[in-house]
């Protein structure tokens, strides 16, 4: 007889007793639960650390940017825009003739108690979109909104243009001082010395 088969005869009344077989079951369970747990915090730690680490990119980058579709000197134009979160945006688009272009600006409000707040984007999308006066280098002036485009150059009276824009239901109302300046609002035309106009 080989030492294999003697242990397995020595052995074979031994039987696990019912509280042995239990736990082992109790171990596999206490297992399969720790395997779980840690599965589950390995996932939750990623999430947190990809959280963060997108959170340091944007605070990294300074802002919030993202590419929208305005109207520049009357062609819809394709735009990568930064809100830098202090009421300011930078601005960068491909002109007509296929070169770069950078804008930047923002602004501030005052509120009741005086303090200064910081534009919101939807502030600044919508002062994007208003009327703008552009002095071209052949001596020209033109009035730009949304998709029209209107030569002015001819139709100042004392240095002065009032120029009404349609578009649909909505009318804007331009005020421009030959190289002053301009006023816009959507009632009527503002005089110049209503806004700082010498």
């Amino acid at each position: 007889m080989t030492n294999r088969e003697k242990y397995k005869k020595a052995f074979s009344a031994v039987y696990p007793s019912n509280e042995f077989s239990w736990e082992v079951e109790k171990m596999k369970r206490i297992k399969r639960r720790h395997i779980f747990k840690t599965m589950a915090s390995s996932i939750a730690g990623c999430m947190i650390f990809m959280a963060s680490a997108t959170a340091a990119y944007a605070m990294d980058v300074g802002g919030i940017q993202r590419t929208i579709q305005l109207w520049i000197h009357g062609d819809s134009t394709n735009a990568t825009i930064q809100f830098e979160g202090d009421g300011s945006y930078s601005m960068e688009y491909t002109d007509e003739d296929g070169n770069t272009q950078q804008r930047a600006g923002g602004g501030v409000a005052f509120g009741a108690d005086g303090k200064e707040i910081p534009m919101s984007e939807e502030e600044i999308m919508e002062h994007l979109m208003m009327p703008e006066v552009e002095y071209e280098e052949d001596g020209s002036v033109w009035v730009y909104w949304l998709d029209q485009k209107v030569d002015i150059t001819d139709k100042f009276e004392d240095d002065l243009c009032y120029v009404k824009l349609v578009r649909g239901d909505e009318t804007m109302y331009v005020t421009v001082k030959y190289q002053n300046g301009y006023a816009i609002s959507p009632h009527k035309y503002a005089e110049p010395d209503s806004w700082g106009c010498e």
